[in-house]
């Protein structure tokens, strides 16, 4: 039931979307060099790779210069990334990523490779489902980039401190899932963005 949910969910999602998909499109280009679409090697179900699609809100290569974004004013986010991200629209593309079966509407947070290597064995739980767009541990971390930004080395507080809390949540939920308590998790998405 659940993929069956996400796939007629995400396919529903870019039918509708289409048209906001189109005026990014255009605003990201415009507002600075490099592609419409970021993609970006992530860890999924099994401990298998996946390229997850965002809309590009950073300059590009800026990935090169670390994994941790810091705050809302990174040097590297671009003037429509900005806003992009404050609104999580650059979230929407994964709606691709659901659709093909590499991820979930909701489920833990794809994690990069070198953050999943330093996974205890308890933690590696949370690849035991498709990761997700939305999760209860990125609702209650929405405003990580700016706790990262008040630290003095963020790389350090998102390892020792972030993640750890993180994967907790997400622990929770792989022994909790059920259909209806993802509903309950998009319509708290949706009123985290609507009143943030």
């Amino acid at each position: 039931m659940k993929r069956l949910f996400d796939i007629v969910a995400s396919g529903l999602g870019l039918v509708v979307l289409s048209p906001v998909f189109a005026v990014l499109a255009i605003w990201i280009k415009a507002d600075s060099k490099g592609p419409v679409f970021y993609r970006q090697t992530r860890v999924g179900r099994d401990n298998k790779d996946f390229r997850l699609f965002k809309f590009r809100s950073m300059r590009p290569d800026s990935d090169k210069l670390g994994l941790i974004t810091v705050g809302g004013h990174d040097p590297r986010v671009t003037r429509s990334g900005y806003y992009i991200r404050k609104y999580k629209l650059d979230e929407f593309p994964q709606l691709i990523n659901v659709f093909k079966g590499d991820m979930s509407l909701v489920g833990p947070r794809p994690e990069v490779r070198k953050y999943v290597d330093m996974y205890t064995p308890e933690q590696m739980r949370v690849l035991s489902v498709r990761p997700g767009i939305t999760s209860l541990a990125s609702i209650r971390y929405r405003n990580e980039n700016d706790i990262l930004a008040t630290a003095e080395d963020p790389d350090r507080c998102y390892i020792e401190k972030v993640m750890p809390d993180k994967l907790n949540i997400d622990l929770e939920y792989v022994d909790r899932a059920t259909l209806w308590n993802d509903i309950k998790l998009i319509l708290s998405t949706f009123k985290e963005i609507v009143t943030k």
